[in-house]
C-alpha cells in the first residue's frame, strides 16, 4: 500500500489539474490567449530552471538529443498551448478536461503507426470508446447540436501533447523526465516568443490590470504545472504507474463542477455520458491483469 502522504499528492495533483482548467478559463476573460498561454510558459519557465540551479542535476544534451527536444517543444509547448488556449476560449473547461483525457489513446494510434507497437484488442477496444466519448462531447456538448470550433482547436492542442510525447518517449531513453521537461518547456516558450510578438503588433494582446489576475495566473504555473508536476512523478515513482493512472480519471470532473460554479457553465449530459466513455476507454487501454500469485511451494524454473 503506497505512503499516505503520496496518495495525498495524488489526490492534490487531480484537485489541482481539474482547477487548473477553470482557472485559465477564467483567465481568458482578461487576456488573450496567446499572452496568456505565453506569459504563463515563462513563470513555469523560470521556476523549472530555479529547481534545476537549486539541484544542480541538469546535464547537456547531445546533438540528437536537442533535435528531439526541439520536436517536443514545438509539438507539446508551442503547438499544445496555443491551440488549447485558443479553443478554451470557444469551449469550456469541462469539455477542455475531457477532450484532453483522450491523449493517452491518441499516443497509442500514433505509436502504432509510427513507431511500430503492437496494439492489442483490447487498447484497440478502448480507443473506439473514448473515440465515441470525443463525439459525443463534440457534437452534443454545445447548445444545439454541431461541431465547435473551440472543440477543434482542443482536439488539435491534444493531438499536439500526444505527438510530443512520442519524442519524449525517446529521450528519456537517455535522460530523466525532469530534464526532458525543463529543456522542451523553456524551448517552447522561446519559440512561442514570435506568436506573441504578432498578436501585440496586431493590436489584439490583452492583459489584466488587477494584481490578482496576475497572482492567479503566477499560482496556476508555478503550483498547478511546476510543483503537481513534480507530486506526479512522486507517485508515479512511488506508487507506480497503474495506481496513478487511477487518478488522472479525476481532473475532468473536478473541471465540470468547479466550472458549473465558478463560471457558471452548465453541466450537460453530453459531456458527463462522453466523459464516462472517454474514461473507460482509457482505463480498458491502460488495464493490465495482475499476474497469478504462484502456488505454495511452486519455484521458478530456470532455462
Amino acid at each position: 500500500m503506497p505512503d499516505r502522504s503520496v496518495l495525498s499528492k495524488l489526490w492534490g495533483v487531480s484537485l489541482l489539474w481539474g482547477g487548473n482548467y477553470v482557472a485559465s478559463a477564467y483567465l481568458l476573460r482578461e487576456f488573450s490567449p496567446i499572452l496568456l498561454s505565453f506569459s504563463r510558459l515563462v513563470v513555469m519557465s523560470l521556476f523549472l530552471i530555479a529547481v534545476a540551479l537549486v539541484n544542480r542535476s541538469m546535464r547537456r544534451p547531445t546533438k540528437r538529443e536537442w533535435l528531439l527536444l526541439l520536436y517536443a517543444g514545438i509539438t507539446g509547448t508551442l503547438i499544445n498551448q496555443l491551440f488549447y488556449f485558443t479553443g478554451l476560449q470557444h469551449s469550456t473547461a469541462g469539455n477542455a478536461a475531457l477532450i484532453v483525457a483522450l491523449s493517452p489513446i491518441m499516443t497509442t494510434m500514433l505509436a502504432r503507426v509510427f513507431l511500430k507497437e503492437v496494439i492489442t484488442g483490447r487498447k484497440l477496444t478502448g480507443s473506439v470508446l473514448a473515440l465515441a466519448g470525443v463525439i459525443c462531447i463534440v457534437l452534443y456538448g454545445g447548445k444545439s447540436l454541431g461541431i465547435s470550433l473551440g472543440d477543434i482547436y482542443l482536439l488539435l492542442a491534444t493531438l499536439g501533447m500526444s505527438v510530443s510525447l512520442l519524442f519524449i518517449r525517446k529521450l528519456t531513453t537517455g535522460m530523466s523526465s525532469y530534464e526532458v521537461t525543463i529543456y522542451a518547456t523553456v524551448i517552447g516558450t522561446i519559440l512561442m516568443s514570435p506568436a506573441v510578438g504578432y498578436e501585440s503588433l496586431a493590436g489584439q494582446a490583452q492583459w489584466s490590470h488587477h494584481a490578482a489576475s496576475w497572482l492567479l495566473l503566477a499560482g496556476v504555473a508555478v503550483i498547478g504545472q511546476g510543483l503537481a508536476g513534480f507530486w506526479w512523478n512522486k507517485g508515479i515513482a512511488v506508487a507506480g504507474p497503474s495506481v496513478s493512472a487511477m487518478f488522472m480519471n479525476i481532473p475532468p470532473f473536478v473541471a465540470i463542477v468547479v466550472s458549473h460554479f465558478v463560471l457558471g457553465d452548465p453541466i450537460r449530459a453530453a459531456q458527463i455520458g462522453g466523459g464516462v466513455l472517454i474514461l473507460a476507454g482509457v482505463a480498458l487501454a491502460n488495464w493490465r491483469p495482475r499476474p497469478r500469485p504462484r502456488a505454495k511451494g511452486q519455484e521458478a524454473v530456470g532455462l
